[in-house]
């Protein structure tokens, strides 16, 4: 069966993140890995520890068939590279079973920019994630990122035939209804004070309400409930 790794900070995870993961699962009929990352070289800091992310991750997670966690690029010093991991993986699952990488639309177009990117696909295949209203084309591509569009000219398969080989193809993955969740604007809502709770599981806000995370340093808050 095809596996999905789908890599992020996950600072915190949301509900968008979830309903990608589904999208993967489900649309690809594929097992999905979420791989949070130690220590992304494209975003130095992250606002939760490895542990605490972690933490939130098994709480979404949980009850969750066919999504998993994969703790691998927390156990590596260093910087978090996809490329690393999936040689990794590769050398443990074999040269035959499919494996997919998952990036969002605006990771792709920044995708030249990674460590031996072109690498990427000697050991997996690649799939973006198609947000509506916001199609991913040779014309948006040649506009934006032509190098990207120049490694991936030959590569584009339907979703279907990523089962098919091991590594090597670009697929999209299409999502059904638009997505607001940001992990970016869930922390801002959280440091301002304004409504968050709907974007992430009610375990995981309670996780966040708990630790008071992603607050204002020195911000005055309620008492922690004693029902935790």
């Amino acid at each position: 069966m095809l596996r999905v790794c789908f890599g992020g900070t996950f600072d915190p995870v949301h509900a968008g993140h979830l309903a990608i993961a589904r999208a993967a699962r489900d649309v690809l009929h594929a097992q999905v890995w979420l791989v949070p990352a130690h220590d992304p070289p494209h975003k130095p800091e992250t606002r939760a520890d490895a542990a605490q992310r972690v933490a939130m991750l098994e709480l979404a997670l949980a009850g969750e068939p066919g999504l998993h966690l994969d703790r691998r690029e927390l156990a590596r010093p260093g910087p978090s590279y996809t490329v690393d991991t999936l040689a990794e993986l590769r050398a443990e699952l074999g040269e035959a079973l499919p494996i997919a990488w998952l990036v969002g639309s605006d990771a792709l177009l920044q995708l030249h920019t990674w460590h031996r990117w072109q690498d990427l696909f000697e050991l997996a295949h690649v799939v973006a994630v198609q947000r509506p209203g916001a199609p991913i084309d040779a014309a948006m591509l040649r506009a934006s990122a032509p190098a990207v569009l120049a490694e991936l000219d030959q590569r584009w398969l339907p979703p279907s035939a990523l089962h098919e080989s091991a590594s090597g193809g670009f697929a999209l993955l299409p999502l059904a209804l638009p997505r607001p969740e940001s992990s970016t604007e869930l922390r801002r809502r959280i440091r301002s004070g304004d409504p968050w709770q709907d974007w992430v599981p009610p375990a995981v806000a309670a996780y966040i309400e708990r630790h008071r995370l992603y607050r204002e340093p020195g911000a005055i808050l309620p008492p922690e409930s004693t029902d935790a």
